[in-house]
Formats: structure tokens, C-alpha cells, sequence
């Protein structure tokens, strides 16, 4: 399965779209590169809960395994992301190329890092890597299979268990011109935190808060009027992560003064008034003469 990512994660394809080398090698060769942000926390959530999903491909009894490649430092908390994943026995490999941060690669990463990251100048340089990686890749499925046959202690944790794990009834109210808030019902078990994830719809920044579990509300502020906004909630344990919340709301439009009255006319003033526009600051006044021919 590949997804790409920049401010907004995407899916090319799931685990179970391809059943051939040659069908994965002709997506490979037909793949165009997403350009954009480093949201690398995002981009691990939307992995955990869309591409890691039994519909998606995902076997129970299978080895999970992720591998991470990016070109630049991450612009939210790859950190928190990335050890839900691994409190989930998803194994995460770390590839840095150009102006990667080795450090947040060794954070994300899982242990033994000797073997898990990686890091090269320049992207013709990754074709350096793919042996390695590959007996790596193959080694670290052959144990972790093998430690399961001989009853070792491998949980297979699962990543939701409805109700149990998952918040539901997200209720977006006191939505203005710049605010809104937010309100849930907890699930049965409290989680250790949410990550809240907000952005534009039309590809705006994605902004996130974290709260700690005993929360089931929050007011989002510094908002843009008159803009759609996509909504995530996600609640995130010490060794599982519920289904997350999903809500959609536009903020409204900036309040415009009403009711222009023109008074006092004389050969050269008049006097304008309106009612006030809640919230504005200042007002500007533009005033030109008529078209020509029309009335003054």
C-alpha cells in the first residue's frame, strides 16, 4: 500500500489493490509526485486509520510495517503519531533524504535504530539503499512471524474495538466569523490523550491541539471567516487508538454594515450613516461621481 503526503495525506493505493509484482511495478512508474507541506504526524494518523484497516487490505495475522520517506523536517508531532503506531506493534522504518532531520527520523523510528534508519543526500541515492533494506525488511518479518509460530509474546492488538476505544457525537456549535466549538462523548474507556486536527477543506495548514483524556470539549479560535473547515478528533491510548471523529462546518462571513442612508445633501458634502458591523474596527468609505448620463 503507498500513500503520499504533504498538508492533506493521501491514499494511491491500498494493501489489497495490487496482486502482482508486475501490477505494483506499473503503479510505481505511473505514481506523480505530491508536492507541498511536511505534515509527517498527519500523515502516520491517516496510515494508522485508513490504510492499516482490515477493508483496506489488512490481514489480522500479518506483520505490519511502515516505511517512512521524507525530504524535510516535520511541521507537527510526528512523535506522538508515530508511537501510537509502534504501541501497536506496527514496526516503523524511517528513510531521510536531502534536508530530512536525522533526529526526528531516530524519534519516529523503532529499535533497534541500527536498522531501522536511514539517511542520504540526494534522491538518486535511495537506489543505494533498497538491498539492505530489503534483506532488512524480509529478516524482520521472518523473526517477528517466527516468535508468534513459537507463542512468544506478540500481541496482536487491535487498532479499534468500536465504543470501547472511539468517541462518538461530535457537535460543532457557536460557530462566528473566527470561533467554534467542539463537543463529544467519550468512549467507555477514557484515552490517555486527543489529538485534535483542524484545517481548511480547499488544502489550507493543518493546525492541531492536544488534550488530555479527561476532555470532551474545545473551542477552536484564530479561525478564517467565511471558510469550510474539516475536523478530527482522535483518541489515543497507551497500546491501542480508537476510530477517530469527523465533522465538517464553515465559519461565517465577516458582519457587513446595513442600512446606508444618504442626508444634509449640499453642492459639495453629504452625510452618510449605516448600522454598525459587529466586531469591525474600522470602516472604509469609497465615493465616486456616477457614469456619465447617469443620476448623480
Amino acid at each position: 500500500g503507498l500513500s503520499q503526503y504533504s498538508s492533506d495525506p493521501r491514499t494511491e493505493w491500498d494493501l489489497s489493490a495490487h496482486s502482482t509484482r508486475e501490477q505494483l511495478l506499473e503503479a510505481v512508474r505511473n505514481l506523480r509526485y505530491k508536492g507541498g507541506n511536511t505534515f509527517t504526524g498527519l500523515a502516520l494518523t491517516h496510515v494508522l486509520e485508513q490504510n492499516l484497516k482490515p477493508d483496506a487490505g489488512a490481514r489480522l495475522e500479518a506483520e505490519k510495517l511502515v516505511i517512512l520517506l521524507t525530504d524535510g523536517k516535520s511541521q507537527d508531532d510526528a512523535n506522538l503519531a508515530a508511537q501510537t503506531l509502534k504501541n501497536l506493534g506496527i514496526e516503523i522504518f524511517a528513510i531521510g533524504v536531502k534536508n530530512a532531520d536525522e533526529a526526528e527520523l531516530r524519534q519516529v523510528a523503532s529499535e533497534p535504530l541500527e536498522l531501522t534508519v536511514y539517511n542520504v543526500l540526494d534522491f538518486p541515492l535511495l537506489s543505494s539503499l533498497v538491498g539492505k533494506l530489503t534483506r532488512v525488511l524480509c529478516t524482520r518479518i521472518k523473526e517477528r512471524s517466527h516468535k508468534e509460530a513459537a507463542g512468544s509474546a506478540v500481541k496482536d492488538t487491535p487498532v479499534s474495538t468500536g465504543p470501547q476505544l472511539s468517541p462518538t457525537d461530535l457537535k460543532i456549535s457557536a460557530v462566528t466569523s473566527k470561533s467554534m466549538h467542539l463537543a463529544w462523548s467519550p468512549p467507555l474507556r477514557p484515552p490517555k490523550k486527543y489529538r485534535v486536527v483542524y484545517y481548511p477543506s480547499k488544502g489550507g495548514t493543518p493546525k492541531e491541539v492536544v488534550l488530555e483524556g479527561a476532555e470532551s470539549s474545545l473551542q477552536l479560535s484564530n479561525l478564517t471567516s467565511h471558510t469550510e473547515y474539516l475536523v478530527s478528533v482522535i483518541p489515543v491510548y497507551d497500546s491501542a487508538a480508537g476510530d477517530g471523529l469527523r465533522g465538517v462546518t464553515s465559519t461565517l462571513p465577516l458582519s457587513s454594515p446595513r442600512s446606508l442612508r444618504v442626508s444634509e445633501l449640499s453642492h459639495n458634502s453629504l452625510r452618510l450613516s449605516w448600522e454598525a458591523a459587529q466586531g469591525a474596527t474600522h470602516y472604509l468609505v469609497l465615493c465616486s461621481a456616477a457614469p456619465n448620463g447617469a443620476e448623480d
